[in-house]
Protein backbone atom coordinates (compact mmCIF):
# COMPACT_ATOMS: atom_id res chain seq x y z
CA UNK A 1 0.00 0.00 0.00
CA UNK A 2 2.78 2.20 0.77
CA UNK A 3 4.60 0.97 -2.61
CA UNK A 4 1.51 2.64 -4.43
CA UNK A 5 0.85 5.76 -2.66
CA UNK A 6 5.04 6.22 -3.28
CA UNK A 7 4.15 5.45 -6.94
CA UNK A 8 1.37 7.73 -7.48
CA UNK A 9 3.66 10.49 -5.20
CA UNK A 10 6.44 10.64 -8.03
CA UNK A 11 4.02 10.65 -10.47
CA UNK A 12 2.35 13.29 -9.20
CA UNK A 13 5.28 15.14 -8.50
CA UNK A 14 6.91 14.95 -12.07
CA UNK A 15 4.09 15.67 -13.89
CA UNK A 16 3.82 19.18 -11.72
CA UNK A 17 7.10 19.55 -12.74
CA UNK A 18 6.87 19.15 -16.27
CA UNK A 19 3.64 21.57 -16.08
CA UNK A 20 5.86 24.26 -14.54
CA UNK A 21 8.54 23.97 -17.34
CA UNK A 22 6.24 23.81 -20.11
CA UNK A 23 4.23 26.77 -18.94
CA UNK A 24 7.32 28.57 -18.57
CA UNK A 25 8.91 27.89 -21.70
CA UNK A 26 5.64 28.83 -23.20
CA UNK A 27 5.63 32.00 -21.36
CA UNK A 28 9.00 32.68 -22.29
CA UNK A 29 8.46 32.03 -26.10
CA UNK A 30 5.12 34.69 -26.34
CA UNK A 31 3.29 31.54 -26.32
CA UNK A 32 0.44 33.61 -24.50
CA UNK A 33 0.26 35.98 -27.80
CA UNK A 34 -0.81 34.96 -31.21
CA UNK A 35 2.62 34.68 -33.73
CA UNK A 36 2.77 37.37 -36.12
CA UNK A 37 1.00 36.85 -39.22
CA UNK A 38 2.66 35.93 -42.14
CA UNK A 39 2.85 38.74 -44.88
CA UNK A 40 4.33 37.42 -47.56
CA UNK A 41 7.40 34.93 -48.97
CA UNK A 42 10.41 36.86 -50.40
CA UNK A 43 11.23 36.38 -53.65
CA UNK A 44 14.77 35.33 -54.78
CA UNK A 45 16.86 38.42 -55.84
CA UNK A 46 20.47 39.59 -56.65
CA UNK A 47 21.74 42.34 -55.48
CA UNK A 48 25.36 44.18 -54.94
CA UNK A 49 26.96 45.37 -51.56
CA UNK A 50 28.35 48.58 -50.55
CA UNK A 51 31.26 46.03 -50.65
CA UNK A 52 30.53 45.12 -54.34
CA UNK A 53 29.40 41.17 -52.88
CA UNK A 54 26.54 39.39 -54.20
CA UNK A 55 23.54 39.56 -51.75
CA UNK A 56 20.41 36.90 -52.29
CA UNK A 57 17.72 35.64 -50.70
CA UNK A 58 19.92 32.96 -48.55
CA UNK A 59 21.35 36.02 -46.60
CA UNK A 60 17.80 36.56 -45.41
CA UNK A 61 17.73 32.93 -44.10
CA UNK A 62 18.65 32.26 -40.09
CA UNK A 63 18.34 36.25 -39.76
CA UNK A 64 15.97 38.58 -38.90
CA UNK A 65 16.35 41.40 -41.02
CA UNK A 66 14.34 45.12 -41.30
CA UNK A 67 14.49 46.40 -44.98
CA UNK A 68 13.89 50.13 -46.48
CA UNK A 69 14.24 52.00 -49.33
CA UNK A 70 16.25 55.38 -49.90
CA UNK A 71 18.14 57.29 -52.19
CA UNK A 72 21.66 58.61 -50.93
CA UNK A 73 21.05 62.39 -52.04
CA UNK A 74 17.56 62.17 -50.38
CA UNK A 75 16.75 65.82 -48.90
CA UNK A 76 13.33 64.61 -47.74
CA UNK A 77 11.91 62.05 -45.50
CA UNK A 78 15.38 59.99 -46.33
CA UNK A 79 17.39 61.39 -43.26
CA UNK A 80 14.25 61.05 -40.77
CA UNK A 81 14.29 57.60 -41.81
CA UNK A 82 17.65 56.53 -41.27
CA UNK A 83 17.51 58.54 -38.17
CA UNK A 84 15.39 56.36 -36.86
CA UNK A 85 16.69 53.24 -38.74
CA UNK A 86 19.74 54.29 -36.73
CA UNK A 87 18.34 53.95 -33.67
CA UNK A 88 16.95 50.34 -34.25
CA UNK A 89 20.38 49.36 -34.96
CA UNK A 90 21.80 50.89 -31.51
CA UNK A 91 19.22 48.58 -30.07
CA UNK A 92 19.72 45.40 -31.72
CA UNK A 93 23.57 45.80 -33.05
CA UNK A 94 24.52 42.97 -31.11
CA UNK A 95 22.39 40.59 -31.52
CA UNK A 96 24.23 37.84 -33.95
CA UNK A 97 20.73 36.90 -35.98
CA UNK A 98 19.62 40.64 -36.62
CA UNK A 99 20.58 42.52 -39.56
CA UNK A 100 18.96 45.92 -41.71
CA UNK A 101 19.28 45.94 -45.28
CA UNK A 102 19.07 49.19 -46.68
CA UNK A 103 17.94 49.40 -50.89
CA UNK A 104 18.60 52.24 -52.72
CA UNK A 105 15.53 53.33 -55.17
CA UNK A 106 18.39 55.06 -57.41
CA UNK A 107 20.80 52.90 -58.57
CA UNK A 108 21.39 55.15 -61.28
CA UNK A 109 23.14 57.41 -59.22
CA UNK A 110 23.63 55.28 -55.87
CA UNK A 111 26.30 52.95 -57.36
CA UNK A 112 28.47 50.77 -55.43
CA UNK A 113 30.67 52.75 -54.64
CA UNK A 114 28.40 55.55 -53.67
CA UNK A 115 26.86 53.36 -51.00
CA UNK A 116 30.06 52.70 -49.47
CA UNK A 117 30.46 56.13 -49.14
CA UNK A 118 27.16 56.42 -47.71
CA UNK A 119 27.30 53.46 -45.60
CA UNK A 120 30.64 54.95 -43.94
CA UNK A 121 28.84 58.00 -43.42
CA UNK A 122 26.87 55.93 -40.93
CA UNK A 123 29.69 54.96 -38.73
CA UNK A 124 27.75 51.07 -38.53
CA UNK A 125 28.96 48.02 -38.46
CA UNK A 126 28.25 47.13 -42.27
CA UNK A 127 28.00 43.52 -41.67
CA UNK A 128 24.66 44.11 -39.41
CA UNK A 129 23.23 47.27 -41.52
CA UNK A 130 23.82 46.44 -45.36
CA UNK A 131 23.66 48.71 -48.02
CA UNK A 132 22.18 47.51 -51.90
CA UNK A 133 22.00 48.81 -54.72
CA UNK A 134 21.24 46.87 -58.51
CA UNK A 135 19.03 46.90 -61.91
CA UNK A 136 16.25 49.40 -60.95
CA UNK A 137 13.38 46.63 -61.75
CA UNK A 138 14.64 44.04 -59.69
CA UNK A 139 14.65 46.94 -56.79
CA UNK A 140 11.20 47.86 -57.08
CA UNK A 141 9.93 44.15 -57.99
CA UNK A 142 11.36 42.91 -54.70
CA UNK A 143 9.85 46.40 -52.87
CA UNK A 144 6.61 45.65 -54.77
CA UNK A 145 6.27 41.80 -54.63
CA UNK A 146 8.13 40.98 -51.81
CA UNK A 147 7.95 43.10 -49.12
CA UNK A 148 4.79 45.38 -50.00
CA UNK A 149 6.86 48.04 -49.63
CA UNK A 150 5.16 50.06 -52.77
CA UNK A 151 1.93 49.80 -54.59
CA UNK A 152 2.53 46.45 -57.28
CA UNK A 153 0.23 49.61 -59.73
CA UNK A 154 2.73 51.50 -59.89
CA UNK A 155 4.69 48.91 -62.07
CA UNK A 156 2.23 49.45 -64.66
CA UNK A 157 4.48 52.68 -66.10
CA UNK A 158 7.92 52.65 -67.79
CA UNK A 159 10.46 51.72 -65.59
CA UNK A 160 12.63 54.33 -66.62
CA UNK A 161 9.69 56.66 -65.78
CA UNK A 162 9.42 55.28 -62.41
CA UNK A 163 10.61 56.88 -59.23
CA UNK A 164 9.45 54.90 -55.81
CA UNK A 165 9.90 57.15 -52.75
CA UNK A 166 8.68 54.89 -49.94
CA UNK A 167 8.18 55.58 -45.84
CA UNK A 168 7.81 52.00 -45.00
CA UNK A 169 9.60 49.55 -43.61
CA UNK A 170 9.19 45.82 -43.49
CA UNK A 171 10.58 42.97 -40.99
CA UNK A 172 11.35 39.44 -42.51
CA UNK A 173 11.99 36.58 -40.23
CA UNK A 174 14.57 34.40 -40.22
CA UNK A 175 12.42 32.28 -42.78
CA UNK A 176 12.66 35.00 -44.90
CA UNK A 177 9.28 35.73 -44.37
CA UNK A 178 7.64 39.10 -43.93
CA UNK A 179 5.70 39.08 -40.47
CA UNK A 180 3.24 41.22 -38.85
CA UNK A 181 2.48 44.17 -40.22
CA UNK A 182 4.36 47.09 -42.92
CA UNK A 183 5.40 49.99 -40.29
CA UNK A 184 5.40 53.56 -40.75
CA UNK A 185 9.02 54.53 -40.63
CA UNK A 186 8.42 58.25 -39.63
CA UNK A 187 6.11 57.37 -36.76
CA UNK A 188 7.62 56.52 -33.58
CA UNK A 189 4.70 54.27 -31.86
CA UNK A 190 5.37 52.36 -34.76
CA UNK A 191 9.20 52.09 -34.62
CA UNK A 192 8.48 50.89 -31.13
CA UNK A 193 6.48 48.30 -32.32
CA UNK A 194 8.37 47.15 -35.25
CA UNK A 195 10.92 47.11 -32.46
CA UNK A 196 8.74 44.75 -30.53
CA UNK A 197 8.39 42.16 -33.66
CA UNK A 198 11.91 42.16 -33.84
CA UNK A 199 12.03 40.84 -30.27
CA UNK A 200 9.50 38.12 -30.81
CA UNK A 201 11.17 37.11 -34.11
CA UNK A 202 14.59 36.70 -32.53
CA UNK A 203 13.04 33.87 -30.69
CA UNK A 204 11.71 31.64 -33.06
CA UNK A 205 13.65 29.33 -34.86
CA UNK A 206 14.88 28.47 -38.49
CA UNK A 207 11.96 26.37 -39.83
CA UNK A 208 8.12 26.53 -40.69
CA UNK A 209 6.50 29.45 -38.38
CA UNK A 210 4.54 27.46 -34.92
CA UNK A 211 1.12 28.81 -35.90
CA UNK A 212 -1.75 29.66 -38.87
CA UNK A 213 -0.81 32.20 -41.05
CA UNK A 214 -2.02 33.90 -43.99
CA UNK A 215 -0.22 34.77 -47.37
CA UNK A 216 -1.16 37.30 -49.56
CA UNK A 217 -2.03 35.98 -52.66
Amino acid sequence: MKRKKLVWFYIIFFAAVLVIYMSFVYVNEGGWKAKPVVLNNVKPFLFTTQDGKQFTREELVGKVTVVEYFFTNCQGICPHLNTNMKGIYEDFKDEPDFQIVSHTCDPDRDTVARMKVYADSMKVNERKWIFVTGRKDSLYNAARESYLLDDPKNALQNIDDQFMHTQFFAVVDKNAMVRGQIFDGLKKKEIVELEELVKRLLKEKVGPPNTNFLLNK
